[in-house]
């Protein structure tokens, strides 16, 4: 890491997320070659984050988003971003995604969750150094091809859920499960069953989770 010049402005304090031990170590010996960076800590866990984050107040972290076991690297950008701020600092850390997953289902899913920027594996070394700045100071930073992904979605019309199939969504949101939404709703499981299925295609997702972060981000929710 090259060290600020007197007076100038501090480092952006990074802390690294990502369950491979080497893909971490490639990731610290990349940064500490870049100017006005500061890797602070490294995790390998979800709750190893959430731990060292409130511990040393990263400015930014790089957020993987599969994390193997335990929470995955979108329930730990929501913690992170919509937790309590950490002591030192007094406001909650920048998430950066690094990953190498980019369907429209994940964009979705860590953008709704609070994350900064999205970033894909593939990019080249200054254009992670120049987003990790970008999302210090609060601006959004995408690589190229999550771009284009998030304007064709902006560009797409709002699929045309049926009153009945909103309400399931909204229920959903809430956290219930099929049996759950049945009783609310008055109806049977395998009708839950069968809106969620045509709730799925009409979004382009897979998981209630994937469903629930498009509805947001459409507003399909009430």
């Amino acid at each position: 890491m090259t060290e600020p010049a007197a007076g100038g402005p501090a480092p952006v304090r990074i802390l690294v997320c990502d369950d491979h031990v080497v893909v971490r170590a490639g990731l610290l010996a990349l940064l500490d070659s870049a100017p006005g960076i500061e890797v602070v800590g490294e995790a390998g866990t979800g709750e190893e984050a959430l731990a060292l984050a409130a511990r040393l107040d990263p400015d930014v972290v790089l957020m993987d988003l599969q994390l193997g076991a335990g929470i995955d690297g979108v329930e730990t950008t929501r913690r992170l971003t919509t937790g309590t701020p950490t002591a030192g600092t007094g406001r909650a850390p920048h998430v950066l995604v690094l990953t190498t997953y980019d369907t429209d289902a994940d964009i979705t899913r860590a953008i709704a969750a609070g994350a900064t920027g999205y970033l894909l594996k593939a990019e080249r070394p200054e254009e992670l150094f120049a987003a990790i700045h970008a999302a210090a100071r609060g601006r959004t930073a995408l690589s190229g091809p999550v771009a284009g992904r998030v304007m064709a979605n902006l560009r797409k019309p709002r699929p045309a859920l049926t009153d009945r199939e909103r309400d399931i969504l909204a229920q959903l949101a809430t956290g219930l499960g099929n049996r759950e939404i049945a009783r609310a709703l008055f109806i049977s499981e395998a009708t839950v069953k069968t809106h969620l299925r045509r709730i799925y295609d009409k979004l382009g997702v897979d998981t209630r989770a994937g469903a629930v972060a498009v509805a947001k981000e459409q507003r399909l929710l009430p």
